[in-house]
């Protein structure tokens, strides 16, 4: 197979997205992967990332593709967990502290530090609109996420967050209620259970 080859195959299993990190992993030159760029009509679409003329930009996968330090959080995550409807107008990551955000933060993204004890806890990953699989927290971290941030986030959409996590069939209360320990907001999260359940 040559490298050509090699890198349609690559492309076709990121659904038109590439980057030149996985090119060089997979043993193809930089001159080698640049005239394949340059010969395919790819475009850049951040530092080390290009995709095809007849692929749909999801920007959520880019982002993560990105940076593997970034988890999507808060209003991000309720959407990807189904918890709102409302697609959020800006991202929002959670990152380990000492991470430098700032490019983040350039490209208008809401970014929240954690120390790293906890920055993994309740990871897990889920699908995009356009089915490319993207690291963000779990339904009870997110919860316990928005609480501890709740007067930073849009009222009306975490109350309705809430109701939609108390009446999914895959919530785990236990989970939940551990993780607000954690978090120590495990008196506030029972406040609101009691109301909603």
């Amino acid at each position: 197979m040559n490298y050509e080859e090699e890198l349609e195959k690559l492309i076709d299993g990121t659904e038109g997205i590439i980057k030149t990190a996985d090119a060089l992993d997979a043993g193809i030159s930089k001159p080698a992967f640049y005239n394949f760029v340059k010969e395919e009509q790819l475009e850049r679409i951040s530092h080390g990332i290009y995709i095809s003329p007849d692929a749909w930009e999801d920007d959520l996968y880019v982002l993560n593709l990105r940076s593997n330090q970034v988890i999507f959080s808060h209003e991000t995550a309720l959407y990807l967990n189904d918890l709102t409807d409302c697609e959020p107008v800006e991202y929002s990551v959670t990152v380990k502290t000492g991470y430098n955000p700032t490019n983040l933060k350039k490209d208008g993204i809401k970014v929240f530090t954690i120390k790293k004890e906890v920055y993994e806890l309740g990871m897990t990953t889920k699908k995009t609109s356009f089915g490319h699989e993207v690291r963000t927290y779990n339904m009870e971290r997110t919860i316990c996420d928005c609480v501890r941030s709740r007067n930073n986030i849009d009222n009306q959409i975490f109350q309705d967050s809430l109701k939609r996590y108390s009446k999914h069939p895959e919530k785990n209360i236990r989970l939940l209620m551990s993780y607000a320990r954690e978090f120590r907001v495990d008196k506030i999260v029972l406040k609101y259970l009691d109301i909603l359940l």
